[in-house]
């Protein structure tokens, strides 16, 4: 397999195509190597336009929602970052090459710990990888210049906006199957917040994510 073929093809037919046209994101994507998060068995379909399996029920996303995700967050260099759902480490490896801190939180252990060892294999030296419950969000370094939800939520924890700063950006995929939306959400002033729908997709849930209150009958 040449990978800089593929990833290449990755750039140009998947995500170029795909309204990402941010040159840094684009740039990014050659630096930040997406097959080594990747597990091993997967490894041929590392730039395939789909979501790979990470055991536990987690995956990482398509290369296209990982970029759009980046295109909109807009990071940069002296951002605060809490990434929720770390899985592979990938999305926080390419959320660290702009940010001053990354905080990645992953409630399973497993993927916690391989993560943690990926980024420390690579020389990543801005993310801190804990393992934890972050459904409603990470007070303890709050509040955040980002927040990427790395998993869908069937509506918006209150909880997690809350943690944003003023001015602060956070990607979220709302709703339930078979359509969700992905949305990026600004602070702009303490009590108001702004959402704006960026495409429709359908993505695995975070786990212990909030639900709302719905009828029975």
């Amino acid at each position: 397999m040449n990978l800089e073929k593929a990833r290449f093809n990755m750039v140009e037919q998947q995500i170029r195509t795909w309204e990402v046209l941010d040159q840094d994101v684009l740039d990014l994507l050659f630096v930040v190597k997406r097959e080594e998060f990747v597990p091993l068995a997967y490894r041929q379909l590392a730039f395939a336009d789909i979501e790979i399996p990470l055991g536990h029920g987690a995956c990482m996303f398509a290369p296209k929602i990982e970029a759009h995700a980046l295109q909109a967050l807009h990071v940069k260099k002296h951002d605060k970052v809490l990434e929720i759902g770390t899985g592979s480490g990938y999305m926080a490896a390419l959320l660290a090459a702009h940010a001053a801190q990354v905080w990645s939180i992953e409630i399973v252990p497993e993927l916690s710990k391989t993560a943690h060892a990926t980024i420390k294999r690579l020389g990543i030296n801005n993310i801190t990888v804990e393992t934890g419950d972050a459904a409603k969000g990470w007070k303890s370094q709050a509040p955040y210049d980002v927040i990427m939800v790395s998993g869908s939520l069937p509506m918006l924890p209150t909880e997690i906006q809350a943690q944003l700063k003023v001015g602060g950006r956070m990607f979220v995929i709302t709703g339930d199957a078979p359509v969700m939306n992905a949305q990026l959400v600004t602070r702009t002033a303490e009590d108001v917040y702004q959402c704006t729908n960026l495409f429709e997709t359908q993505v695995p849930a975070l786990v212990n994510a909030p639900q709302p209150e719905r009828f029975t009958f």
